[in-house]
């Protein structure tokens, strides 16, 4: 035990199993007024996904600025629902559950099919593509439905070390750059000075005022979102835009996006209000590629979240369970007509490491308010309105929380070892090489590299391949798992030892006090 001790103090900065520095862990909650604070912030920060998605899907639907108004406050709806269903019966960890990216490339195939473009009357093409894009969710939720309730998720992860983990949460965050400061460019003068004041009431003012360091770090989004949102209205006011392009207009005015207008007072969405669904095979199979593309993204975003709540390891048929839920999560985005499937958001899991706050309270407190605005669609419209050059300036910061989380499991690794250094950079290498190539060959010939007689076919695999967290981890667990992985010093070089006990869920008692489930359920649904 001495010794130990004594090689523990000779080491520089000592591995450690929870992140140490968190104000609040997930099981315990601030104050609550700070608390219903912190849960507007999580709410203001996944409003840009909520409101990008929409307005870029319904237009090509054929939808009007009322009918994207009535998507956003369903999506926003129905992401509340799936945050509270994941932090009560999921993995329980402070997880926003929200829109995701992942699904535009089979939407858009959707979308641009023949027998919706025949459709002349806008309105009527928009229901018609939408329950089509309701058929494919619904169908593409039974994979992690299965996946996650049948335990072939916690198989899988059984044989996942730190040094395979690494590629997968770090491209969680790294694997979305193309939102950042491109997002933030199209509107510098707004942008850019969000960037400024995040990091400044983030990071710098609290080194000159020590005594409220929890104040203005804590509350920085709060802060520089009121002050830029201002400016940005005095500009709008002032004429500062209006002889600028249409562009220009729609990415810096706070009046351009028609969402306060368009939106109801009071309306409740509800399931199939757009109509039956419709189902078709090959967009189905498309789709279920994406809920794959997005199943391993989560796990990523997960894991980050686990550490920045100060909590340990995920056990696997703890992630299993919540994969489940996941997948329950995409069929009520089928059910209830979203437009867009659903994945652990990135950008809270961000938000949870600049606040210091792993509170698992706080996070119910924000799906509250996405629940609230969502009914309350002129009120919800106000936020919603936030220009997205803001909402990009906070990609900035929050995505890169989530990749160097991915890159701390780097300390449970041997760094020294050719093994560890070819399979991360091999990993890294192709996750970034293999997607630009399959953007780069669509951009320009109009389709994927893979360009089959069957179009289902050629989605699933330009949506896996397209995906940089997917490539990066097929490649990096792959090499881990098949280069001398029955060697003892390979086992301890990737950081096998370390998650050794919490690979079953009671090895460790921390196990059950983070992830347990309430009201005493967990002896009626044990884990998967």
């Amino acid at each position: 035990m001495a010794g130990a001790k004594q090689e523990e103090l000779l080491q520089a900065h000592p591995v450690k199993e929870q992140l140490p520095g968190v104000d609040y862990c997930i099981n315990s909650p601030p104050p609550w007024p700070e608390a219903v604070l912190l849960g507007f912030q999580h709410y203001l920060v996944m409003l840009g996904t909520t409101v990008l998605i929409p307005s870029t899907l319904v237009p090509q639907m054929g939808g009007n600025n009322e009918e994207k108004a009535r998507v956003i406050q369903t999506l926003l709806f129905v992401a509340g629902l799936n945050t509270l269903l994941q932090s009560f019966f999921g993995t329980r960890l402070p997880t926003v559950i929200g829109g995701s990216y992942t699904f535009l490339v089979p939407t858009f195939s959707i979308i641009f099919s023949n027998r919706y473009n025949n459709i002349l009357n806008p309105h009527e093409r928009f229901l018609q593509t939408m329950r089509g894009i309701q058929g494919a969710l619904i169908a593409a939720s039974s994979m992690q439905i299965i996946i996650g309730f049948s335990g072939i998720w916690r198989i899988v992860l059984r044989f996942l070390s730190p040094l395979s983990a690494v590629p997968i949460v770090t491209f969680a965050g790294l694997g979305l750059h193309q939102l950042g400061f491109p997002g933030v460019a199209k509107c510098i003068e707004i942008g850019l000075p969000q960037i400024v004041l995040l990091i400044l009431f983030s990071h710098f003012v609290p080194q000159w005022l020590e005594g409220r360091r929890a104040l203005f770090d804590r509350f920085a989004v709060i802060f520089s979102i009121a002050i830029v949102w201002v400016y940005a209205l005095i500009l709008t006011v002032g004429g500062a835009y209006k002889n600028k392009s249409p562009t220009t207009q729609y990415n810096c005015r706070t009046d351009h996006a028609g969402l306060i207008g368009a939106a109801p007072w009071i309306r409740i969405p509800y399931p199939f209000q757009w109509g039956g669904p419709t189902f078709n095979a090959g967009e189905s199979f498309a789709m279920m590629a994406a809920s794959f593309a997005a199943l391993i993204e989560s796990t990523g975003t997960l894991y980050a979240v686990s550490r920045y709540a100060s909590a340990t390891h995920v056990p696997p048929s703890i992630l299993c369970r919540g994969v489940g839920w996941q997948g329950i999560a995409i069929l009520l985005d089928g059910m209830f007509g979203t437009a867009n499937g659903s994945t652990a958001s990135v950008e809270n899991a961000g938000l949870l490491a600049m606040t210091r706050v792993g509170s698992r309270r706080v996070v119910q407190i924000s799906a509250g308010f996405m629940l609230f605005f969502s009914v309350l669609g002129k009120f919800g419209a106000v936020f919603a309105s936030i220009p997205l050059p803001i909402v990009a300036a906070l990609y900035c910061i929050f995505f890169v929380y989530v990749a160097s989380a991915g890159l701390g499991y780097l300390q449970f690794c041997n760094l020294n070892s050719f093994r560890t250094k070819f399979i991360l950079g091999f990993s890294f290498f192709m996750g970034l090489s293999v997607p630009q190539y399959f953007n780069e060959h669509a951009s320009v010939a109009g389709y994927g590299p893979v360009n089959t007689g069957s179009r289902w076919f050629n989605d699933s695999v330009n949506v896996i391949f397209s995906s940089r967290v997917t490539v990066a981890a097929m490649v990096a667990y792959f090499l881990d798992c098949t280069l001398l992985h029955r060697d003892s010093a390979t086992q301890r070089d990737r950081g096998w030892h370390w998650w050794e006990s919490f690979r079953s869920f009671k090895s460790d008692t921390r196990s059950e006090e983070f992830y347990s489930l309430p009201y005493n359920l967990s002896k009626y649904f044990p884990s998967v």
